[in-house]
C-alpha cells in the first residue's frame, strides 16, 4: 500500500513563521518533508535547515530533499526532545522552529508498521523500529487496568474499561498479533449503536496505543521548552497538532510564555516584575479551510498555533 504525503496547513504555517533568506530553521518532525521543502525555498542558499526525525525512512527521504533544496541542510535521527537538547548543548540558535505532530500519510500507508486500522497488519506502531516497546506488547502484556488507563487518557475513549476487558478476554484464547484481531476485539466491546457514530470505532484506541508506544505526550512536554530555548529573540515557534491532547499542551505552553504580570489584582502596582516572553501569532488555533479538508480529509482535525519570542530585559 502506498500513500502520497500532503503537508497540512502548509500555507498557514509559512505565513506565521515567515521564514526569511538566511534564516536558520529547525523542522522537528520531518516526515514526508512537505513543510521542510517550503521553508528551505524561502531561507535560500544562505539559510540552514536542520531536520529531525526518529524514523529511518524519513532519513532516506531527507537525502533526496537535501539534494534538491537550495539551502544548507543537516539531519538528526533522534526523537525531537533529545535532538533539541543536543542542539542547545552545542550553543545552536534558530530563527524558526516548528512541529508537525502525529503521523504522516507515508507512515499510515506503510503496511508493516501497523499504524492503521484500515487494513490487516502486524500490531506494531513504532515510529522508531529500533525501540523495544510495541503495541503488540501493550495489548498482550499489560494488565487490564493499565490498558484501560491508556485508552482513557490518551484516546479519550468512553468505552475504555469495556475495551480493555475484552482485549484481556480475547488474548486468553491466543495472542493478538495483528491490527484486525485488535479491531475485532474493539468492535466486540463497543455497543452496536455506538459503532455507527463519528469515525471508525477503533480510531481512539489506535490513537491511544500509538501515543503510548511512542511516548508522544511526554516527548512533546520535554521538547517545547527545548525548542523555545533554541530560538533567538524574534524567532518563531509553531506547532500543528491533530488531537486535543497535543493541542492543549501547545496552547498552554505558548499562553504561559505570553503571560505578563501575575500579581494579585488588588495590588496597585506590579511587584512581580514578570514580562511576557512571547507574542502570540495565533490568538486562536488556525484550522484547515473547507477546500483543504475536501482535498485531504486527514487534515480535518489539524490545529496550528504559533508565537514569536520577545527579548526580555533581565
Amino acid at each position: 500500500m502506498t500513500e502520497t504525503h500532503v503537508p497540512v496547513l502548509a500555507g498557514e504555517l509559512i505565513a506565521v513563521l515567515d521564514p526569511q533568506p538566511g534564516d536558520v530553521a529547525v523542522d522537528c518532525t520531518l516526515g514526508g518533508g512537505g513543510h521542510a521543502r517550503l521553508v528551505a525555498d524561502r531561507i535560500g542558499p544562505e539559510g540552514l535547515l536542520v531536520a529531525i526525525d526518529r524514523d529511518p525512512e524519513a532519513e532516506e527521504r531527507f537525502v533526496h530533499l537535501a539534494a534538491e533544496v537550495p539551502c544548507k541542510t543537516r539531519f538528526l535521527r533522534e526523537d525531537f526532545s533529545a535532538a533539541l537538547h543536543g542542539l542547545r548543548q552545542e550553543g545552536f540558535a534558530a530563527d524558526v522552529v516548528y512541529f508537525d505532530l502525529g503521523m504522516s500519510s507515508l507512515q499510515l500507508g506503510a503496511w508493516e508498521r501497523g499504524f492503521s486500522y484500515a487494513y490487516d497488519a502486524p500490531l506494531d506502531m513504532r515510529m522508531d523500529p529500533n525501540q523495544e516497546l510495541t503495541a503488540r506488547e501493550i495489548v498482550n502484556g499489560w494488565d487490564e487496568r493499565r490498558i484501560a488507563n491508556v485508552l482513557r487518557e490518551y484516546g479519550e475513549e468512553r468505552y475504555a474499561p469495556r475495551i480493555a476487558r475484552t482485549i484481556v478476554r480475547a488474548r486468553r484464547q491466543g495472542e493478538l498479533a495483528t491490527t484486525q484481531q485488535l479491531v475485532d476485539a474493539i468492535k466486540a466491546a463497543i455497543p452496536t449503536p455506538a459503532q455507527f457514530g463519528a469515525g471508525h470505532p477503533a480510531r481512539r484506541t489506535f490513537q491511544a496505543l500509538r501515543i503510548a508506544v511512542n511516548d508522544e505526550l511526554a516527548q512533546l512536554a520535554a521538547a517545547l521548552p527545548g525548542a523555545w530555548e533554541l530560538l533567538r529573540p524574534g524567532g518563531r515557534l509553531a506547532a500543528i497538532a491533530f488531537h486535543s491532547l497535543e493541542d492543549r499542551q501547545v496552547k498552554r505552553f505558548l499562553a504561559e510564555r505570553a503571560r505578563g504580570c501575575v500579581c494579585p489584582p488588588e495590588l496597585p502596582v506590579c511587584v512581580c516584575g514578570r514580562r511576557p516572553e512571547a507574542e502570540l501569532l495565533t490568538r486562536r488555533a488556525l484550522a484547515p479551510s473547507a477546500g483543504e479538508v475536501s482535498a485531504n480529509p486527514r487534515s480535518r482535525s489539524a490545529h496550528l498555533r504559533a508565537a514569536r519570542k520577545l527579548e526580555v530585559e533581565p
